[in-house]
């Protein structure tokens, strides 16, 4: 009894101790498991540390934009380099390493048969000691070289005679006749219209401050001040102000729009203040630019004033107001969306390859669609994108609650789920795109112009400045040269009837000057003509 009761006591002691020592190893699993979770945690916040870390010295040092590998390889290899913790890899962006013996030496272009030519021939020394009468020639190469004269500013003396009938002064009744004054873009000004178009594609397309675009004119022998540039082109703006509203309003009847914005600093007498850029891109019409001095609904209203169209834009809360039944619909933007992803991909590269990979699906079929008509467009955004999108979604869907908060795959979950229906909107209408890049690059212009001439004047000079800007950006959507627009469009404005002024925005440029009217009027402008350069020969002949 005794050695049976010994053996159920030290059963009993082998049992308490295998229990314990099983609930001491799930303890340390447990505890191991958490300073896992806890060290991948740390992982991702020291990533996320140094991501933000070299985004600040893009911001201040180099690039800063945003580019995604190219292909699946690109791809690949993108995350193989995070993976290795290599910095700077790869080839900057999914442009593939040509070898050295492979690249193809470039071929000299024909240069364009409208430039002014200068004929020169040149003969060895022996034939010009020798003279021409002993040799014979058989041949000759020619080549081409470019060269530059000094830009030439050219002054109009317009003359106007005056005359009195011989027969009338007999009599003493002299009527004095001289022709009327020629109409000028500044009436009693002292610039013609191509010295005016000049100016302003100076200022606003290559970006050249008044005080450089002053030096320039003093080397070319005229002396030609800031305030008085500034002055011509206050009151061209003043001219072409009907122009630019007509061409707001026709954008705001296209079926979807573009907008974005952008800051800008205002001339103050303490300190400079902030003002906005604004763009309103209406495919495949018109660019428009606007003023405001805040960054609120008041300046979207004055951009979109009862516009019932679709908006395509990014997330900012400045827009909500206009989306709702019987107002705007909301279209997302595919390259905010993929930003997000971006940034997140080089911090957890494993998990945010599918999603990254699923958006950049998008962009590919978007590619190939690009010039397709619009019923095979919406069948392929129907039939290929639509499931696309769906397990993007679906994706979120399933990671949102177990990521990192504050973390840039957080943030990038949350940007794409609140934007779930706007960014859907794309795959059943064929005229919307994806993205809003049009309107982020036409920005472009106002953000390169920004680093020269640091701010504007004031709200009136940056009214101006959008007055052109949008002129100008205009012209470029439809191929137009700039110059001689803004030169035929000052010949014109002036006279020209209101209720026509839209026939003088750049989409109907073309069509315009088919009318044998319009081409009479610009050929009998005197100042137009005197910038007209002289036929070539070659032409000629």
């Amino acid at each position: 009894m005794a050695d049976g009761g010994g053996g159920e006591v030290g059963a009993g002691v082998t049992s308490e101790l295998v229990t314990a020592l099983l609930a001491r190893i799930e303890a340390l699993e447990t505890s191991q498991a958490r300073a896992e979770r806890e060290r991948d945690e740390y992982r991702k916040l020291y990533l996320l540390v140094r991501e933000e870390n070299e985004q600040l010295k893009r911001g201040l040092l180099g690039q800063k934009a945003h580019r995604a590998p190219q292909d699946e390889s690109q791809l690949s290899l993108f995350l193989l380099e995070l993976a290795l913790g290599l910095e700077g890899g790869g080839d900057g962006g999914g442009r593939q390493r040509v070898p050295e013996h492979e690249r193809r030496k470039p071929v000299r272009k024909p240069l364009p048969e409208h430039l002014p030519r200068v004929h020169i021939e040149i003969v060895p020394p022996e034939v010009e000691r020798e003279g021409l009468d002993a040799f014979e020639q058989i041949g000759s190469d020619t080549r081409e070289v470019i060269e530059r004269r000094p830009a030439s500013v050219v002054v109009v003396e317009v003359v106007r005679k005056k005359f009195v009938r011989k027969a009338e002064r007999a009599a003493l009744r002299t009527e004095v006749l001289v022709a009327e004054t020629p109409e000028l873009p500044i009436p009693r000004g002292s610039a013609g219209p191509g010295m005016l178009a000049d100016t302003i594609v100076k200022r606003w397309q290559d970006h050249l401050p008044l005080h450089r675009m002053e030096s320039i004119f003093r080397r070319e022998g005229i002396e030609l001040s800031r305030s008085t540039v500034c002055g011509w082109h206050m009151e061209l703006a003043e001219l072409a102000e009907p122009l630019i509203g007509a061409m707001h309003a026709d954008a705001l009847e296209q079926p979807y729009v573009c907008v974005d914005a952008t800051g800008v600093l205002v001339q103050d007498r303490e300190r400079c203040r902030h003002g906005h850029f604004w763009v309103l891109v209406a495919p495949p019409t018109h660019v428009l630019f606007q003023f405001s001095d805040r960054h609120d609904s008041h300046a979207v209203d004055d951009l979109l004033p009862g516009y019932r169209g679709t908006v395509v834009a990014d997330a900012h809360a400045v827009y909500d107001h206009l989306y709702g039944p019987e107002k705007a619909n909301e279209a997302g933007c595919w390259s905010h969306t993929r930003k997000y992803f971006l940034d997140a991909l080089g911090i957890d590269p494993i998990l945010v390859r599918e999603p990254f990979q699923l958006i950049q699906r998008l962009f590919v079929i978007e590619r190939g669609i690009k010039r397709a008509p619009p019923p095979e467009r919406d069948k392929i955004r129907r039939e290929q994108s639509g499931p696309v999108v769906e397990a993007f979604f679906e994706w979120c869907a399933l990671h949102q609650e177990h990521v990192l908060d504050e973390s840039p795959l957080h943030a990038a979950i949350r940007y794409a789920t609140n934007q779930r229906e706007a960014l859907t909107r794309f795959v059943g209408d064929a005229r919307l795109p994806m993205h809003n890049n049009v309107s982020e690059r036409e920005l472009r212009r106002q953000a390169v112009g920004r680093k020269n001439w640091i701010f504007v004047g004031s709200p009136d000079g940056a009214r101006a400045n959008t007055t052109f800007v949008s002129l100008l950006a205009s012209s470029a959507m439809h191929g137009i040269e700039p110059w001689a627009y803004l030169r035929d469009l000052f010949c014109l404005l002036p006279s020209w009837p209101a209720h026509r002024v839209r026939d003088l925005a750049p989409a109907n440029w073309s069509a315009l000057l088919q009318e044998p009217e319009v081409q009479q009027r610009l050929d009998a402008n005197i100042f137009r003509r005197a910038t007209l350069l002289p036929v070539p020969q070659s032409a000629a002949a």
